[in-house]
């Protein structure tokens, strides 16, 4: 095997190097290998991470296994991988470092009832909970205990509209409780070291290359349904996915440049070519961009009644899918 990428990690405990290890890939023949190996009391131990020929692949496990052990503590021989030390400087560290800071030493009790107030706030404007404020947002303002509205607008990701609209509600939360130190939030800089940031750092980046890993694996699971030729009930299936997460993924990979046609041919076969063409008609006359007016116009309000929604509306996803294609096809026929 010859390897192609070495480098040596150690981790460093109150200034004493107490462990080593190195991370490497290799490639033999078209097969890429790596791992990582550790210094032991007993020797070097040999953890594979990827045995496989998609390189790929392999890139998104090798960030998010060295992530995870950045998070650890390990820290490169040679420095310089994500450009670690630009992301201690720079305009945004003080906001980073806040919310650092928040999710260190996280107020759960009041955390709680400000995630129930949420709760009922979207419940009575109707709007998703994370437009009325994030997990992120929430936590910072249980943790920093704003008391006046100069304060509340100190917090990244409080601005003066969402403080006009929610300030007075979490200011009457807050009011009364301890916090750990008072306006303007310089100290926080220096509660936080650079050893502490930089392993948080890590954390969101670990949970950043796990999700982009997770979608990967997806994707790829997709497209090997669709080279089986199986349907969409069988996709979901094998990826543990339901049916609008994988409609929404056949969406993407068109976008991709991926044919998708035999599935969605098998889809619509239950569907008329009649309600095919009133789709696409109905397409080239209002525009892709909504499904709801699509479907007053193709199903009238009576004939939609007693139809499940939902498949209406995955109908016409697929049937889009075949409009943009087409779309698409007559643009680069022009072109030509």
């Amino acid at each position: 095997m010859r390897i192609v990428f070495l480098n040596s990690m150690e981790k460093d405990v109150t200034g004493v190097i107490t462990a080593g290890a190195k991370v490497w890939i290799g490639e033999d023949d078209g097969l890429w290998r790596m791992g990582w190996n550790e210094v032991t009391a007993d020797g070097e131990e040999e953890t594979l991470w990827y045995e496989g020929a998609s390189w790929s692949e392999m890139l998104h496990i090798y960030r998010h296994r060295l992530v995870v052990k950045l998070g650890e503590g390990y820290r490169p021989v040679i420095e310089g991988i994500w450009g670690e030390r630009e992301q201690l400087i720079g305009r945004g560290m003080i906001s980073q470092k806040l919310v650092c800071y928040s999710e260190i030493h996280e107020n759960e009790p009041l955390y709680a009832e400000m995630s129930s107030w949420r709760r009922k706030k979207a419940s009575v404007l109707r709007k998703a909970p994370y437009l009325i404020a994030s997990n992120r947002l929430l936590r910072l303002i249980s943790v920093f205990c704003p008391r006046t509205m100069e304060e509340l607008l100190e917090l990244p990701g409080v601005g003066s509209a969402k403080a006009a609209e929610f300030g007075a509600e979490l200011l009457e939360m807050t009011k009364d409780k301890e916090r750990p130190g008072d306006f303007p939030l310089n100290w926080v800089e220096h509660e936080v070291d650079e050893e502490m940031f930089r392993s948080w750092l890590y954390k969101q980046k670990e949970i950043k290359f796990k999700h982009e890993m997770e979608k990967f694996s997806l994707r790829r699971n997709v497209l090997e349904s669709l080279a089986e030729g199986i349907n969409i009930e069988k996709i979901c299936t094998k990826a543990g996915i339901d049916r609008r997460e994988a409609i929404e993924l056949l969406e993407q990979l068109e976008k991709d440049g991926y044919n998708t046609d035999a599935l969605i041919q098998m889809e619509l076969k239950e569907v008329s070519r009649e309600e095919q063409e009133n789709v696409l008609r109905a397409y080239e006359e209002l525009g892709d961009a909504f499904l709801k007016p699509i479907l007053q116009k193709v199903y009238n309000k009576e004939a939609a009644e007693g139809k499940d929604l939902d498949t209406l509306y995955e109908r016409l996803r697929l049937i889009r899918i075949l409009f943009r294609r087409s779309a698409g096809n007559e643009i680069t026929s022009k072109a030509v």
